[in-house]
């Protein structure tokens, strides 16, 4: 699921996508014709590419088999098609997988969630009313401490989401700790623990505890407990490297908060301007993997899953509730899928599965403004699913 509290402002990790005229969608559609069990699936993706998402790659996988598809093309200038392969930036998708680490830390005794911020960061979430003593790890991960968000700041908008600041900083390097200044220029969203707002500085902050515990940079962490041992060799933690490892496809933003107007390729840049709240690359089958084996309780024990799996509601998002770093969604035919959406520009990711593991999606659009994906994730639990 994409979550998005200040429409204009978060867009660089949480996309939450509007359509615009099928004119904008490039060249025919490029796939493999459906399986049967996942033609409403198929069709939703094709719906997307006519309402103006250059083009989308998923996979499913479920007790059938594995179903991999793309629609549309990943180069407007060439028409190339996308492919079931494609690597791609998966925004706030990150989200999951640092807080999987911290409960694997938890686990093994290394910190609490109810550690306040202070123990481990101390004298860093300071300032206009930020308090780091009063405000937990836990509270962190499920976005319940008030921290104001990143993204929602003014210049950091004008400089990383509109265009003229996109082209000329688009390859600058932040620090996690200049991202957090920026945040702490500004009052809090609410008292910790009283409300809900989805921050991106709460996975900063979570970022930066890792490294506090385990001496080792945060990506090394999710390296080693996560990519590797699950062999999810389509993905990893870019730092600092602007380009996308190959096979991918070209990545479109209008950079701007209306769906008109120009196309941009944005493929290009630095993804340390959203570092442990957004930067990382995969593709559809890691992802289906990686929610496949979090669910099934391959990454964490029972306790630290039972604590992820413990939501509070969203505010304006009936039916779905955050964990920690885990979203859970009822659709329209009573079926949970629990995963996470992200966004950065260009991309548009979303990657779910059933509570069990068994039943698991991912896909992308390589665009950041157009798009129905609960439509996708609809129609493959409770169209396509009840065929099965």
């Amino acid at each position: 699921m994409t979550v998005r509290v200040r429409r204009s402002r978060t867009a660089l990790f949480a996309v939450t996508a509007a359509a615009v005229s099928a004119a904008l969608a490039g060249p025919a559609l490029a796939a493999p014709a459906p399986q049967h069990g996942h033609r409403a699936a198929y069709e939703a993706m094709r719906a997307a590419v006519k309402d103006g998402v250059p083009g989308v790659t998923a996979t499913a996988k479920d007790g059938r088999g594995t179903w991999r598809a793309t629609a549309g093309v990943g180069d407007l200038r060439t028409g190339a098609p996308r492919s079931v392969a494609d690597r791609y930036r998966v925004g706030s998708i990150t989200k999951t997988f640092v807080a999987t680490v911290l409960l694997q830390l938890e686990a093994e005794g290394r910190l609490s969630l109810d550690d306040k911020v202070d123990r481990w960061l101390p004298g860093v979430v300071r300032g206009n009313g930020h308090d780091g003593s009063r405000i937990t790890v836990r509270q962190l991960l499920n976005h319940t401490s008030g921290v104001f968000d990143v993204t929602s700041d003014e210049d950091f908008a004008r400089t990383y989401f509109a265009k003229d600041g996109f082209f000329a900083h688009r390859y600058d390097t932040q620090t996690p700790a200049g991202l957090v200044a920026v945040a702490m220029r500004h009052a809090p969203d609410f008292t910790p623990g009283t409300d809900w707002s989805y921050s991106n500085t709460n996975y900063v902050l979570a970022g930066m505890i890792v490294e506090k515990v385990t001496g080792r940079p945060y990506a090394a962490e999710v390296r080693d407990r996560v990519i590797a041992p699950l062999r999810l060799t389509a993905t990893s933690v870019p730092g600092t490297r602007v380009t996308v490892p190959k096979p991918s496809s070209r990545a479109y933003g209008k950079l701007s908060t209306q769906t008109t107007g120009p196309t941009y390729d944005v493929t290009a840049l630095n993804p340390s301007l959203a570092w442990s709240a957004g930067e990382m690359i995969s593709d559809s089958a890691d992802l289906g993997r990686f929610y496949r084996a979090l669910l099934g309780g391959r990454l964490l024990p029972p306790e630290q899953l039972k604590e992820m799996k413990t939501t509070v509601k969203i505010e304006g998002a009936p039916g779905a509730g955050y964990g920690l770093g885990l979203i859970d969604r009822e659709l329209s035919c009573g079926v949970h899928v629990w995963g996470h959406g992200g966004g950065i520009h260009g991309s548009a990711s979303e990657a779910v599965t059933t509570a069990d593991g068994r039943h698991s999606l991912a896909f992308n659009f390589n665009s950041d403004w157009a798009g129905d994906s609960q439509a996708v994730i609809e129609a493959e639990y409770c169209k396509d699913g009840q065929e099965r």
